[in-house]
């Protein structure tokens, strides 16, 4: 068996090192290794069976319905209404630019529910805006790029629902109280670290919004940000499942771009649709494979083997903690988000009952941890995306995001060692 976790282990990483997709690299590693302990035929009976069942779920509907809500918000032009919503809480704060940005990027990232959708829509109106006030172009794309992350973790977000999926039935409720404070903190550190930066650089304050129009602009970015507090309280308060709030979202969204706002017509709806339709087939793809390959772990032994090596490097309960939290780390950097929480949850989440942890801390921390590898490189596409956003090169902004590397990480490790940081939201509402 040791010798197929190898083969396993082999396979996926030639294969991801050729450049091939990583859905691919999960099926053929995942086939090559369960035909390695039996027959062919067999092998590609089993992978097509787990695939399809593993798709053979109602919980599943939450995702393409949150995915489309998604889309239509990216598409309907909401980015410039919570800047300007955003600048009437930043405009005389040192680096107020900077913070627009950070506020902008955690209201559009939680719509969104994507990064890179707040990184391009709310990055490219603030990172030439603030080169133009005289702010270092580096810093402005570190900014930028540091908080738009905090999507991933401000609900609602498709990631708690992988992991809710994969955890075995994780209440989706809590977790997305607890991300929420979790997000918060993150936007918190970044929002911080620009404040000291600022300062030291001189970047000054300035008033970003005439007087007497605060009432109009939060009157024109109050729907957007409805959205946030429908489906959130909606859920947390048992008023509808995580299913039904994705489909209240879809028409939430729908109603609000094609009749408020009016900046998505029915003409769009095809482009939108087809959108959604392949992001969906990704996710579902991956979601189908990794199961197929939590089996071919499973014959191989390879949980019990990491389980095993991790509890072997020490039996203090914060070590082993800290342990899982650099490996997920690592995995972040060159996985996507998707594929890790699905593939390693089954591995990860047994380890972390075994020491005492909750499923929903966990869940959370584990979020949080590869959310940072989407702005690490050697394959953070939020890295690269906002370098591209800024115009600059990624190398020239890396020593800009160094301080925010490091509250996002010390962030990180406040929330995995003091689990009630994160939890005692979901307690107060007695998820």
């Amino acid at each position: 068996m040791f010798d197929a976790a190898l083969l396993l282990i082999g396979s996926f990483a030639f294969l991801l090192v050729l450049g091939i997709p990583i859905g691919i690299c999960i099926a053929v590693s995942s086939v090559i290794t369960i035909a390695s302990v039996l027959p062919m035929d067999v092998a590609l009976f089993t992978t097509a069976q787990k695939i399809f069942s593993s798709l053979d779920s109602f919980s599943l509907l939450a995702v393409p319905f949150f995915i489309l809500s998604g889309v239509i918000m990216n598409s309907g032009g909401i980015a410039m209404r919570l800047v300007n919503f955003a600048k009437l809480f930043s405009g005389h704060i040192p680096g107020s630019l900077s913070h627009t940005n950070i506020a902008g990027n955690m209201m559009f990232g939680a719509i969104s529910g994507s990064a890179i959708a707040a990184s391009t829509s709310i990055g490219g109106v603030m990172v030439p805006m603030s080169k133009k006030e005289g702010y270092s172009n580096p810093f402005a794309a570190a900014v930028n790029i540091a908080s738009a992350p905090t999507g991933m973790l401000i609900p609602p977000t498709t990631a708690f629902i992988l992991y809710a999926l994969a955890s075995g039935g994780t209440s989706i409720a809590a977790l997305f109280a607890g991300g929420l404070v979790a997000g918060v903190l993150w936007g918190a550190g970044c929002m911080l670290v620009t404040y000291v930066i600022a300062r030291r650089r001189g970047y000054r304050s300035v008033v970003l919004v005439e007087k007497g129009v605060a009432w109009r602009v939060t009157m024109e970015a109050l729907p957007s940000l409805l959205l946030i507090i429908v489906v959130v309280v909606g859920i947390v308060g048992g008023v509808f499942t995580a299913i039904e709030a994705s489909a209240v979202a879809v028409a939430y969204t729908a109603f609000l771009t094609m009749v408020v706002y009016r900046t998505v017509s029915f003409g769009d709806l095809r482009n939108i649709l087809v959108q959604s339709l392949v992001m969906t087939g990704i996710i579902m793809f991956l979601l189908g494979t990794s199961s197929a390959m939590s089996f071919a772990m499973a014959i191989t032994g390879l949980p019990d083997l990491i389980s095993s090596v991790i509890l072997g490097l020490s039996e203090n309960p914060v070590m082993v903690l800290l342990i899982i939290t650099l490996f997920l780390l690592i995995i972040g950097t060159f996985m996507d988000i998707g594929p890790a929480i699905l593939i390693f949850t089954p591995i990860l989440l047994p380890i972390a009952l075994k020491i005492g942890v909750d499923p929903v801390h966990f869940g959370i921390l584990m979020v949080y941890n590869l959310s940072i590898g989407t702005i690490t490189p050697p394959v953070g596409s939020g890295l690269y995306v906002g370098a591209s956003v800024a115009n600059e090169r990624v190398e020239k902004i890396l020593p800009s995001l160094m301080p925010f590397y490091g509250i996002i990480v010390l962030v990180l490790i406040l929330i995995a060692l003091v689990p009630e940081v994160t939890l005692f939201l979901p307690r107060l509402m007695d998820l």
